[in-house]
């Protein structure tokens, strides 16, 4: 099989989506079953994979820019396909992968990627001028691809009624966490611990987007029910890119950093956040809405307990390996915090059977996966 895969995912901020993007090139690239592997990103192929970026340049500025814009992004969206048709232009005999669910003008055989239906069912959550033309960008794909691919049971039952598609023709291929996530002794994280001003499993962790979706204001309500004493133990410590309409949260966030029991640190270079995980006491995660919620993961391979939400495809990763609460009920979600950081025997439960669950997830079995659905799109 001959394949091209989109890398345009694998930038700063290296989002879940990049992070897949990235190990499925690398798997692909060692796959004995794939021919030929052409990287493709804007309107080019690419000499080699690319390497997440820690910080933001130039083009990510000017991306955000471009994103604000009603006439910048009409103007992106009638003239990309245009140079990528051509671009792809002799590689029809090619199966190609879009990891994010963009499909770019191409007569040979497509295969998308939805990580989840959150530009659609939570479309308040994003810039509208993002919004409507994602939405014009899923039906394109939905009227191309010959086979769809989702992270999770929860967001291909979720796609199928959404979008009218038959459920034999989208495949649900769980993600996984990269080996740098794994527990780690103190000696290991102290210096990036003493940057930060932390101490080794003296603090809870959330890691994620700063956006509405992901609940943190409930979260820091919930995380304000424990006493104070337990909170200035362990404080709240919060790491993500700043998401769409995320004011309220950062107002409320700093209200926290003010009264002691919180501390908000940006988003993380990827050396570091691993080690920010194998550290944390405790993991923290009722996000609303998750196509699968690799943080969580994420924070169980690394050795850490898990209190996140019931809701979406988190039961669905977690197993039974976490404590999983409504993301509005304020009280379960205190009561599950207070016996994941205290009960040393719940804790220790927690955490083998955290690092059990996370031990189904591996990227060789994403690459895998994937590859039988180019397989089954060949015919």
């Amino acid at each position: 099989m001959k394949v091209i895969l989109s890398v345009e995912p694998v930038r700063f901020p290296l989002t879940g989506i990049g992070r897949y993007a990235y190990e499925l090139a690398k798997g692909m690239q060692s796959s004995d079953e794939i021919e030929e592997l052409k990287l493709f990103s804007g309107t080019r192929f690419l000499p080699g994979l690319p390497e997440p970026a820690s910080s933001s340049g130039g083009t990510h500025g000017l991306k955000q820019l471009v994103q604000k814009s009603s006439l910048a992004m009409e103007a992106y969206r009638l003239l990309m396909p245009i140079l990528r048709k051509q671009a792809l232009k002799g590689h029809e005999d090619f199966i190609y992968h879009g990891p994010n669910f963009f499909l770019p003008p191409f007569p040979g055989r497509k295969v998308a990627t939805f990580h989840d239906l959150s530009p659609f069912k939570w479309a308040e959550c994003f810039d509208p001028v993002k919004v409507k033309y994602l939405q014009r960008e899923f039906r394109k794909t939905l009227d191309t691809a010959d086979a769809l691919i989702t992270d999770s049971e929860f967001t291909r039952h979720e796609l199928a009624e959404f979008a009218g598609w038959p459920l034999e023709k989208i495949h649900a291929i769980p993600l996984a966490a990269g080996p740098e996530f794994r527990p780690r002794t103190e000696s290991e994280v102290r210096k990036v611990l003493s940057r930060y001003g932390l101490t080794y499993q003296g603090y809870s962790l959330f890691v994620g987007t700063i956006e509405p979706r992901k609940n943190i204001i409930r979260l820091l309500e919930a995380y304000e029910q424990l006493p104070k004493s337990v909170r200035q133990r362990w404080p709240l410590v919060l790491t993500g890119y700043r998401g769409w309409k995320s004011d309220d949260i950062h107002a409320r966030i700093k209200d926290a950093e003010r009264e002691g029991w919180a501390k908000y640190l940006g988003f993380l270079p990827a050396e570091e956040l691993p080690l920010m995980y194998s550290a944390a006491r405790l993991f923290v995660f009722p996000s609303l809405y998750e196509g699968f919620g690799l943080p969580v993961l994420e924070a169980m391979q690394s050795g850490v307990p898990v209190v996140c939400s019931n809701q979406a495809s988190l039961p669905e990763v977690v197993g039974d390996a976490a404590l999983h609460k409504s993301p509005d009920d304020l009280v379960g979600l205190a009561d599950a915090f207070s016996l994941a950081l205290g009960n040393d025997e719940q804790r220790k439960r927690m955490i083998s059977g955290g690092l059990l669950q996370a031990e189904g997830f591996t990227w060789g079995r994403c690459v895998k996966e994937t590859v039988m659905v180019y397989r089954n799109v060949f015919g």
